[in-house]
């Protein structure tokens, strides 16, 4: 099982659903938005999230947590017999967006207590870790213009501010690999520039798709744990 990461607006389900064409023998999980998107009671999690984050913060994050659970823990079982690409995780919301709310008040210290309680009691026991993370990687300021160009209702209240706060927490968590679960360090990570559109770019996206078949190739044959960036001169070098 591989993961898909990055930033709101970086491109994971475009490039998910592509991949899914452009490589036949993997299977691919979009993130499953329309659990929180569902309008309940005349009410969306994600827009009301996004509208008054200390109001709803623990609500959507804690909810967040249980559907990305359910889904790891049934991909995982797929995973046993076929190569599964997955949009998001358990990880980076916990990582890179609870984190992210709790840092700027959203969350009372006690509700950030008792969210970090249900992670250690749900994540490690329950959920393998991924065989590698593939991280779409954007500048805050590409992420925002897409996301003001695909003028999602849910996402129109999201600010530059909160898309660089995003930002930072992915590389914390990715690429530095601070403060995060001892099973993850090990755990390889590949870095794909997704500035420029790949969407409407033939080559650059039959670029990231050698590159994503090499890794996931790669993964499946060694037990060798790197952090590959193809844009640097070194595509072996390990992670310090």
């Amino acid at each position: 099982m591989f993961i898909i990461e990055g930033n709101i607006g970086a491109g994971k389900s475009t490039f998910l659903t592509m991949i899914g064409q452009a490589l036949t023998d993997v299977g691919v999980a979009l993130e499953p938005l329309h659990h929180w998107q569902k309008k309940v009671y005349g009410q969306s999690l994600l827009a009301n999230f996004y509208h008054d984050p200390r109001r709803w913060s623990y609500s959507f994050e804690t909810f967040a947590m249980v559907c990305r659970v359910r889904e790891h823990m049934r991909e995982q079982e797929i995973a046993d017999h076929t190569v599964r690409l997955l949009e998001r995780s358990i990880y980076s919301g916990h990582y890179c967006f609870v984190r992210n709310g709790y840092l700027n008040g959203y969350m009372t210290d006690l509700e950030w207590e008792m969210y970090q309680a249900w992670f250690d009691f749900l994540i490690p026991q329950r959920c393998r870790v991924p065989q590698g993370f593939i991280y779409l990687r954007t500048t805050p300021a590409v992420a925002y213009k897409r996301i003001k160009k695909r003028n999602r209702v849910a996402e129109k209240d999201l600010t530059f501010d909160y898309l660089k706060q995003i930002h930072e927490h992915h590389e914390r968590f990715l690429i530095e690999k601070k403060e995060i679960l001892a099973d993850l360090l090990a755990v390889p990570v590949l870095v794909l520039d997704c500035d420029k559109e790949f969407a409407d770019d033939q080559y650059e996206f039959d670029q990231h798709v050698r590159q994503v078949k090499a890794f996931i190739d790669q993964q499946r044959s060694t037990t060798d744990h790197s952090l590959i960036n193809p844009c640097d001169g070194h595509p072996f070098e390990k992670s310090k």
